[in-house]
């Protein structure tokens, strides 16, 4: 497979359960190595973990024993932030998604919303140039999945950040994304890459009732379901 990232981009990995997109997002965030092929990140080789990339995982990720400020701080205190001022940072993005007042809440005293948001605080303090999110809301219900779609969109508009977002959610992949790289089955290969044409900003009217949202859905749908037994070949992977 082969794709580009371009800047200020939400892009998703669309595909079925167990094709490899979480595996493919810890290889872009360098938690895991490839087999061959690369990622180039900035026209550079990416290589291990480093500032310009965050990942936000689907199981939160949170440590039991420090509240919501600690949590957000931590990537800040291990690059040696003075406390002073990553907690005046790290505040400040607790407050970009919506959790003032809830500083210092433990994991276990908050909903699983309210985890997910401190993860993408923590993730968003870091001020990456690329957020991979990882299935970042199949843990929550429907509701509040709508929710933090919302407030996902609306934090990368303030932001302009750049996204490359892992769902196995064909609606999901629709409301959030400007485009929509489609995987097959396992073994997953790139199948197919789909632009979405809906008007901005999304969560200011009833997107999903757009006839245009409908027809893009039906069409991920439609290549999911006839290419669940595609086989390609495996070329370089790169982001820039």
């Amino acid at each position: 497979m082969s794709f580009d990232v371009g800047e200020r981009e939400f892009v998703s990995i669309l595909g079925p359960s167990g094709c490899g997109k979480t595996t493919l997002a810890r290889i872009l965030a360098g938690i895991e190595t490839a087999d061959r092929g690369q990622v180039r990140f900035d026209g550079k080789p990416a290589g291990p973990p480093g500032e310009g990339r965050c990942l936000v995982f689907q199981n939160y990720g949170l440590l039991a024993w420090r509240n919501v400020l600690e949590n957000v701080e931590l990537g800040l205190e291990l690059r040696g932030v003075p406390k002073p001022e990553r907690e005046a940072q790290a505040r400040q993005y607790i407050d970009l998604v919506g959790l003032t007042g809830f500083e210092k809440h433990y994991p276990h005293q908050i909903s699983g919303g309210m985890q997910q948001r401190t993860g993408l605080a923590r993730a968003l303090s870091m001020q990456p140039k690329l957020l991979l999110m990882d299935e970042p809301f199949g843990a929550v219900d429907a509701q509040m999945r709508t929710i933090l779609q919302d407030n996902l969109l609306r934090i990368c508009e303030q932001t302009h950040m750049t996204v490359l977002f892992v769902t196995h959610s064909v609606e999901e992949a629709v409301y959030l994304s400007d485009r929509i790289l489609v995987f097959s089955a396992r073994p997953g290969r790139q199948v197919a890459e789909l632009a979405v044409d809906l008007p901005k900003p999304r969560y200011d009217y009833d997107a999903r009732s757009d006839a245009r949202f409908a027809e893009i859905r039906k069409e991920v749908s439609r290549i999911l379901a006839e290419r669940t037994d595609y086989y390609g070949q495996r070329v370089a992977v790169h982001i820039d």
